[in-house]
């Protein structure tokens, strides 16, 4: 973890492109099992994404790096809509001697991007594209399956049916591909077109399976109607199908959202009579049931519940507890206490939820402290944790405090929000402002745009 650490923040630090890369990772970068936790840190950490894809590229010319890697740098690029870069990548890494690093997982991160910030044409012209770039790799239905998925996964239902009606006698349909298309009618939370599909799919002889059932369950658990998605799981043990640990998972969080914490317990204590053994997110979605019928007390117990088995804390569970603990600004910051004691490093929706509550409830000390942790551990902080530090810090009479936090951003290679560099501007002195035009300016925005878009979207707490 040391090494990560101090290996993160030497590439954050370096004013990369302006000076190669190569010579500091021939020091540090030794062996090929210490990309792989380098380059997530990176990611998550908000690096710049022009350096995760030279780590990588790097690790590809020195050692043999995993799939894992090739993708966290695709999705590096990606998430900064760098897409040009990304094919570029694409490109080297199919004419390289390691070809097999293009899998299904990276032509999903590419289609997926292209699905959900590009046109239909675009998206399609990726896919043509990527069957030349797989060309002598494997591409058959299940590739097929993941353009479906891609546009299934932004609503586009009808446009994923067409283009399975177009392409389907080139890649003749498995029971992935109707799940796929089911799966995209219950993202369109239209109830009696899912089923109509469903009972479609039944009449015209093609299989179902677990997952069948598992894609109509959660829709009726998210549309809140957890007693219709109970009658389809003894629907689905009726046709001789078992309930798998997916099933169960969903109907707690079902039940959560019905506010039915009773039942979510029961449906949890049930797992264990049925030999399925519970992972992090079944003890999770315990926990955001407790969580919505606002009782913390009970949702903390669920996560000691959760250690004392051996099952490690994840992002999820930090972030529902912490939804638990809105409005206790001494429990909020004993959870941050407690992750740093793990040395757990909060994504980046956790980290702005944190830093949300510390400056709103006037603890700018740990907002303070918080930003440090991340800093240290070699992160970027997201532009919405930094809109909020720096306001706050600027209206407490802190300016000097917010221009430092900028300048540890702009050495890391990335420029303060709009927003920021606003307020910075009217607070700062004029020496200081000065100086704050003069280094900002040159850099441009690299991936807080998508990002900050994604976060109004979805909300700091979701």
């Amino acid at each position: 973890m040391e090494m990560v650490d101090r290996v993160v923040r030497l590439i954050n630090k370096h004013p990369f492109p302006a000076q190669a890369l190569d010579p500091l990772l021939r020091r540090h970068l030794q062996t090929a099992e210490q990309v792989d936790p380098v380059l997530r840190r990176l990611f998550r950490g908000h690096c710049h994404h022009l350096k995760c894809a030279e780590v990588f590229r790097f690790s590809l010319r020195r050692f043999r790096p995993s799939p894992l890697a090739f993708d966290t740098a695709l999705l590096a690029l990606s998430r900064a809509g760098d897409l040009d870069q990304a094919w570029k990548l694409a490109e080297e890494v199919k004419s390289s001697p390691l070809p097999s690093l293009l899998s299904r997982r990276s032509l999903s991160i590419l289609l997926s991007r292209y699905a959900k910030f590009k046109t239909f044409e675009e998206t399609m012209a990726a896919f043509h594209r990527l069957e030349e770039l797989f060309s002598g790799l494997d591409f058959g239905v299940d590739e097929f399956n993941l353009l479906l998925r891609a546009l299934c996964r932004r609503g586009d239902v009808l446009a994923a049916r067409a283009v399975f009606r177009r392409l389907c006698p080139r890649f003749p349909p498995n029971v992935r591909t109707m799940n796929t298309l089911l799966l995209g009618f219950k993202e369109t939370r239209n109830l009696p077109a899912m089923e109509l599909f469903f009972h479609d799919v039944l009449l015209r002889g093609f299989p179902i399976d677990s997952v069948s059932f598992n894609i109509r369950i959660d829709g009726y658990c998210k549309k809140g109607k957890v007693r219709a998605a109970m009658d389809l799981l003894e629907d689905m043990q009726a046709r001789g199908l078992s309930p798998t640990l997916e099933t169960m998972t969903t109907l707690i969080h079902g039940a959560g959202i019905a506010r039915d914490t009773l039942l979510a317990r029961h449906l949890f204590d049930e797992m264990l009579q049925r030999g399925i053994a519970p992972d992090a997110g079944a003890y999770n979605a315990l926990m955001a049931a407790q969580v919505r019928a606002r009782d913390p007390a009970s949702a903390m117990a669920v996560m000691t519940e959760m250690e004392a088995k051996g099952i490690a804390a994840d992002h999820v569970t930090y972030h529902t507890a912490l939804r638990g603990l809105l409005g206790r600004l001494s429990d909020v910051a004993g959870l941050f206490r407690l992750m740093k004691e793990r040395e757990f490093v909060p994504p980046a929706r956790t980290a702005a939820a944190l830093m949300k509550v510390f400056c709103e409830g006037r603890r700018l000390d740990l907002g303070l402290d918080l930003w440090s942790y991340l800093v240290s551990k070699g992160c970027c902080p997201h532009g919405h944790a930094m809109d909020l530090l720096v306001t706050a810090l600027c209206c407490g009479g802190r300016a000097a405090e917010a221009y430092r936090c900028a300048a540890e951003l702009g050495a890391m290679g990335r420029p303060p929000t709009e927003r920021s560099f606003r307020v910075l501007q009217g607070f700062l002195a004029g020496d200081m402002a000065a100086e704050l035009t003069k280094t900002m300016q040159p850099l441009r925005p690299l991936s807080d745009h998508v990002q900050h878009v994604d976060q109004k979207k979805k909300g700091v707490f979701t």
